[in-house]
C-alpha cells in the first residue's frame, strides 16, 4: 500500500486563475446561450476576460511553478499509458500536479476555449445588432462560418466541462481522491517517493 504526504502543489496565482477562468467560462456560456439585448454585451466582456486569462495562463505555463509549467505537462503525457493501466485501481493517483489525463483535459479546454474566443471576435449576431470587434474585417460568408463554428464549439466546450466534472466525481467516489479542495487550499495528497 502506497503512503502519501500532504504537499503544497497549487500556488495561489494558479488557484485564483482556475476559479476566475471557470466563472468566466460558465458565465460567458450562459450569457451566450440565453443572450438578449440586455446581456449580449456582457457575453463579449466575458470573452475579453477569458482571452486575458488564457494569455496569463500561457505566460504562467512557462514562468510559473513546476506543477503548472507546460514542460511538466509534456513529461506527464509520456506516462499516459502506464497511468491508464492503473486507473481502475481504487486508490488515489497521488501525483504532484495534474495526472496525464488531467493534462489532456487542461490542454483540450485551453484549446477549445481559446478557439471560442478567436471565433467570437468575428461573429455577427444580426438579431441582436451585435458583432465581435473584428467581424467587419471579414466578409459576410466568413462571419457566417465563424458564427457556425462558435455555436458548434460551444457544444464541444460544454461536453469537455461535463467530462471534467465527471472525472472529479469519479476520482472522489472511486479513487477516493479529492481534486477540488486542493484548488482552494493548494495542498494535495501526493505519493511519497
Amino acid at each position: 500500500m502506497a503512503s502519501y504526504e500532504r504537499v503544497y502543489v497549487w500556488d495561489r496565482i494558479t488557484r485564483i486563475w482556475h476559479w476566475l477562468f471557470a466563472a468566466s467560462v460558465i458565465t460567458g456560456w450562459l450569457l451566450g446561450e440565453f443572450r438578449d439585448f440586455d446581456t449580449v454585451q456582457w457575453h463579449f466582456y466575458c470573452g475579453y476576460a477569458i482571452a486575458a486569462l488564457i494569455a496569463w495562463r500561457l505566460v504562467w505555463g512557462f514562468a510559473g511553478p513546476s506543477p503548472v509549467r507546460f514542460g511538466t505537462f509534456i513529461s506527464s503525457l509520456g506516462q499516459a499509458g502506464p497511468y491508464l493501466s492503473r486507473i481502475r485501481l481504487r486508490e488515489p493517483s497521488g501525483v504532484p500536479g495534474h495526472n496525464p489525463i488531467g493534462v489532456l483535459s487542461v490542454l483540450a479546454m485551453l484549446l477549445l476555449i481559446g478557439f471560442q474566443v478567436f471565433t467570437g471576435l468575428f461573429v455577427e449576431d444580426d438579431s441582436l445588432f451585435a458583432a465581435g470587434p473584428l467581424a467587419f474585417e471579414v466578409g459576410s460568408g466568413a462571419r457566417s462560418t465563424f458564427k457556425s463554428l462558435h455555436h458548434l464549439n460551444a457544444k464541444l466546450i460544454l461536453a469537455v466541462i461535463v467530462l471534467h466534472l465527471s472525472a472529479i466525481v469519479f476520482y472522489r467516489l472511486w479513487k477516493k481522491e479529492d481534486l477540488v479542495t486542493p484548488m482552494f487550499s493548494g495542498m494535495k495528497w501526493v505519493k511519497k517517493r
